[in-house]
């Protein structure tokens, strides 16, 4: 079952590579793979997850790789680009991660890489890429954001890639709708270089994630290869408080007692600096980290922990992103996060060499509707909708978002949202270097509008409904691990033994009950249309529903009533 599949229609004014027969490289055994990876990154074995990937990519087939925290991602791609003729682009967020995996790279003998981004002057840019089109580097990391630059997709062209990787896939949904639309953009990226194999890599995907992948990079027949999710050693509790004074405290105490170093994650930027000097002023060596920082003041701050200089980094979000560092022995949140997909990304960055380590959230109720103030704050009505793409339409060809905020005086945020959609709809086309031009959709302006509207609704329900899955993990008595296994569609009844509830014993109530449907099932309801099983919780199911999101709803109306229909996968497709 496909949930929400974005419309795509045809786009004018991109610049399209000739399209090529798909050269299919020949079949490789498990053997001379295990053999590859031994050889050139010193691995005794591969994963299946890995293995799997790999032998899909080889065989030029579009892959997307869901795999656990440390579960060797990066070596897919690695490996890959040796057995693929030609050359190997790696879409990467941050600029330190890409250094990282440039020297990583460097170190091994698989190629050499370079990388294009904005702390690379022209000289070098040039160098870099005058390396990667003569074949001297087997890999090229930029960040989306860079495609804005046409002489950089006009280079890539004329070198033809065979691979290309979307390394933190997952950004594409968390990232790619507010402050980062260029993740949107990678399907023309793709689609102008005459569409070489995709590889798309993440640690955390949900279903609806996964499925967005696939559709906004214009993933053909994809092999989707999904390892178990499970991470045993991490203990996962929650406490609930209505007092933010007690809640602080408790942190606070909790922090101090706990084994070093660990993570703890706040809302806010002010909140960072506010906790890390109170842990510095009880003697913890503590530091924040937030984007408002100066670059160099960031990375000072991760290298300290990363060097165990400091023993806790006190960060919103914008930390820990390919941040691999193995003895994090916990991550705290001092507020709830606004999905389970962010949470269970963020709490994975404990205990990665295997080791106990804890993942503790604060809950206060009151802190759901700050989550819902950041969502709301990009939110766009249909008059504005329409506002904008009255603005595009007016334009004699393309015009920039820059030119479109001075035309609506709307903010950036509500732009982009705008134009999103409005794409997804036909009603523009957003080129590879973000410049929006109205198509050539016969439709009405306010139909085209209405459709647009819609699918804004639909995203703010499905946003809505991520947020009522992270309250209901902090509210549920039901085994936790089971909970967010069964959100990323992994089934697992508990009790697992290493959550507060299985530790209460309240968690063997989550199995009681007559299931009438399997899970990760299809089934249909009268209003909301296709949905697919998530989870049973005591007397209730949850069912995740193409057009609204994620629903509860009571077991036992669900069989008295028939609400739902069971449906064939085929037929959900």
């Amino acid at each position: 079952m496909k949930t929400k599949p974005p419309r795509r229609r045809s786009r004018r004014g991109r610049k399209t590579a000739p399209q090529r027969p798909n050269a299919r490289p020949p079949d490789v055994s498990s053997a001379a793979l295990r053999r590859l990876a031994r050889e050139r990154l010193g691995y005794a074995r591969l994963r299946p997850g890995q293995e799997a990937a790999l032998t899909a990519v080889i065989a030029g087939r579009d892959t997307l790789a869901v795999l656990p925290t440390g579960g060797g991602k990066s070596a897919i791609y690695q490996l890959a680009g040796l057995r693929i003729p030609g050359q190997t682009v790696v879409i990467s967020p941050l600029l330190a991660l890409q250094r990282d995996q440039v020297e990583t790279i460097a170190d091994a003998d698989i190629g050499g890489a370079v990388q294009v981004n904005s702390d690379v002057d022209a000289s070098e840019r040039h160098a870099a890429l005058d390396a990667f089109a003569r074949a001297e580097r087997e890999f090229l990391f930029v960040a989306p954001e860079q495609f804005a630059n046409e002489t950089l997709l006009e280079r890539l062209q004329q070198v033809r890639p065979a691979l290309f990787v979307v390394d933190e896939a997952h950004c594409i949904s968390e990232w790619g709708h507010d402050f980062r639309p260029a993740y949107l953009r990678l399907g023309a990226v793709i689609e102008a270089l005459g569409h070489p194999t995709i590889l798309a890599l993440t640690a955390t995907a949900s279903p609806v994630v996964r499925d967005e992948i696939v559709t906004r990079l214009g993933m053909r027949d994809p092999q989707v290869v999904v390892r178990d999710f499970d991470r045993p050693n991490l203990w996962l509790r929650v406490t609930r408080f209505e007092d933010e004074a007690a809640r602080d405290e408790a942190l606070l105490q909790r922090v101090i007692a706990a084994p070093k170093p660990g993570i703890v994650y706040t809302a806010t930027r002010r909140e960072t600096e506010e906790l890390a000097g109170v842990l510095a002023g009880h003697g913890v060596r503590a530091v924040a980290y937030h984007a408002g920082l100066r670059t160099e003041e960031r990375e000072a701050a991760q290298t300290a922990f990363m060097d165990d200089t400091i023993e806790v980094i006190v960060a919103t979000i914008a930390f820990g992103l390919g941040v691999d560092k193995p003895n994090v022995r916990f991550v705290y949140h001092h507020r709830i996060s606004d999905a389970l997909d962010a949470y269970y990304q963020e709490i994975g960055r404990a205990g990665r060499d295997g080791e106990p380590a804890e993942a503790w959230l604060c809950y206060r109720s009151a802190d759901l509707g700050l989550r819902r103030f950041f969502a709301g704050s990009g939110r766009v009505d249909a008059a504005q909708i329409a506002q904008v793409a009255g603005a595009v339409q007016e334009q004699d060809g393309a015009t920039d978002s820059d030119t479109l905020r001075a035309e609506t005086n709307l903010s950036v945020a509500k732009v982009t949202a705008a134009l999103t959609h409005l794409d997804d709809a036909g009603v523009i086309a957003i080129l590879v270097n973000g410049d929006a031009i109205a198509s050539e959709d016969t439709a009405t302006l306010a139909e085209n509008v209405a459709a647009a509207t819609e699918a804004e609704e639909c995203q703010q329900a499905f946003e809505a409904s991520r947020l009522e899955m992270m309250r209901g993990y902090a509210e549920t008595r039901d085994c936790r691990r089971a909970y967010l296994l069964n959100y990323f569609g992994e089934p697992f009844e508990g009790p697992c033994g290493h959550c507060d509830n299985c530790e209460a014993g309240s968690a063997a109530i989550g199995t009681a009950g007559e299931q009438p449907f399997p899970l990760n099932s299809c089934v249909r309801h009268q209003a909301w249309g296709m949905g697919r099983v998530m989870r049973y919780e005591g007397d209730k199911l949850v069912v995740l529903f193409d057009a609204v999101g994620y629903k509860t709803l009571a077991r036992d109306r669900v069989i008295d009533t028939g609400l739902l229909t069971a449906v064939r996968e085929r037929d959900a497709s």
